[in-house]
């Protein structure tokens, strides 16, 4: 499984005595060699002969690898960032297929790589592994002793990171100034397959979103970063919001601004940088090489005052919603009361309250008893995340299959608090 955005992990020794390694992405096994001296296909590393060198050439330019010399247009010598011209481990990577060694070539390439401890190395053989769009966040912040970041830094720029990446899942929902609690639980299965990798010292990390199903989040941010930059410098040059309002079709939203917000906060500067896979070119109306997207404390007051615009100008919208009761509360034994439903359809979140007389409550509590959902018409609020049905009217129970009625009358009896909750006060929320 991939490693999770806001864990860490060590990997193993690179069998060269150098101790552990901290791998920056779920760790790709280091893979056997066979009796001619390149990596076995199948192990866990690309196959060679699947590997386009020149792919290869762009992964390991834009992760520092230098070239420093070689036969032009057969191969190229490339050192890793940081080594002099005669210092470190190298490379030697053709530039095309066109002669009988270059499998032999990018097999020896990529075993040195799966054995070098360079982080980088890790982050090319990732995007060799699985095309990928790699976003890059960097935050310039007060390092401690040997040049590293304390942990609850490194937590925030994970936590940083995730909202904005969340941001542009929802973003490819649908666009809107605030999303609440709609579409949250396809975003994040969307991101699923995201890879994460840290740098050594804490001060960066790199998503890794496969193509596909990556691409249109990755694509959203790309707009959505550069729109939210957009906004930022005309509130700052003029004081008007009216930037933020047209940044919304762009993908800009309250998510984005808490993110970015988040990022910036405690810093001296954050940047955001995209870079697409090689292997799947560049995206229609896109940068070929999209320069970092930076923010500064001073951009603080107009990403948090377009947070708080998105919250309060976001609509309330009208939805004739169907769910399944499954809790029920009231202040005593007449009246109006609350009910929370499990939403089956009609509207994109996972569970809404509402407010409902005492012949509608009757009606829910009924519908409970015998295994069936409730429709309702209402407005679902923006206020509370969109997780409120307000106005609610023309209640009725809704017929359904046998296994779906099965279903919730199972429910009902693995929760049999619900009707010892019915009559008891709802704290408020």
């Amino acid at each position: 499984m991939h490693r999770p955005i806001d864990e860490s992990g060590h990997g193993a020794g690179d069998g060269a005595g150098r101790g552990p390694v901290p791998p920056p992405y779920r760790p790709h096994p280091v893979p056997p060699v066979d009796s001619g001296g390149r990596s076995a296909p199948g192990d866990g590393a690309p196959d060679p002969g699947r590997v386009d060198p020149r792919v290869l050439g762009a992964l390991l330019a834009r992760h520092g690898w230098q070239r420093r010399g070689g036969a032009a247009g057969r191969y190229g010598r490339w050192t890793p960032p940081g080594s002099g011209p005669g210092g470190g481990t190298s490379l030697l990577v053709p530039d095309t297929l066109a002669f009988p060694d270059c499998e032999d070539l990018i097999g020896e390439a990529l075993t040195a790589l799966a054995r070098s401890g360079t982080p980088s190395a890790r982050e090319v053989l990732t995007g060799l592994a699985v095309p990928s769009d790699e976003i890059r966040w960097w935050r310039e912040v007060p390092t401690g002793p040997a040049g590293t970041v304390p942990w609850p830094v490194q937590e925030q720029l994970r936590s940083a990171a995730r909202k904005i990446l969340l941001a542009g899942a929802l973003a490819v929902r649908g666009r809107a100034g605030y999303h609440g609690s709609r579409h949250r639980a396809a975003a994040q299965a969307a991101l699923e397959p995201v890879v994460v990798g840290t740098d050594p010292g804490g001060r960066a990390l790199t998503a890794f979103l496969p193509v596909p199903p990556g691409r249109p989040v990755a694509v959203r941010l790309y707009h959505a970063l550069h729109a939210a930059r957009e906004a930022v410098d005309y509130q700052r040059a003029t004081g008007g919001m009216d930037a933020f309002d047209s940044a919304v079709e762009a993908g800009v939203s309250r998510e984005l601004t808490e993110g970015l917000v988040a990022l910036v906060r405690g810093t001296e500067g954050a940047r955001v940088a995209l870079a697409w896979a090689p292997a799947a070119g560049v995206p229609e109306g896109c940068a070929a090489r999209p320069e970092p997207v930076e923010f500064s404390p001073g951009d603080l007051p107009a990403l948090r005052e377009a947070s708080a615009r998105y919250l309060t100008d976001e609509p309330s919208v009208p939805v004739r919603v169907t769910g399944a009761v499954v809790r029920m509360r009231r202040s005593g034994p007449r009246g109006e009361g609350r009910v929370r439903l499990r939403v089956l359809g009609g509207a994109d979140v996972g569970h809404v309250r509402v407010t409902l007389d005492e012949e509608a409550y009757r009606t829910a509590g009924h519908a409970h008893l015998v295994g069936l959902p409730i429709r309702v018409v209402g407005r679902l609020e923006s206020r509370g995340g969109f997780r409120r049905l307000t106005g609610a009217s023309g209640v009725v129970p809704v017929q359904v299959d046998e296994a779906e009625r099965d279903r919730l009358m199972k429910s009902l009896h693995e929760n049999l608090d619900f009707l010892e909750e019915a009559c008891e006060p709802e704290e408020e929320r």
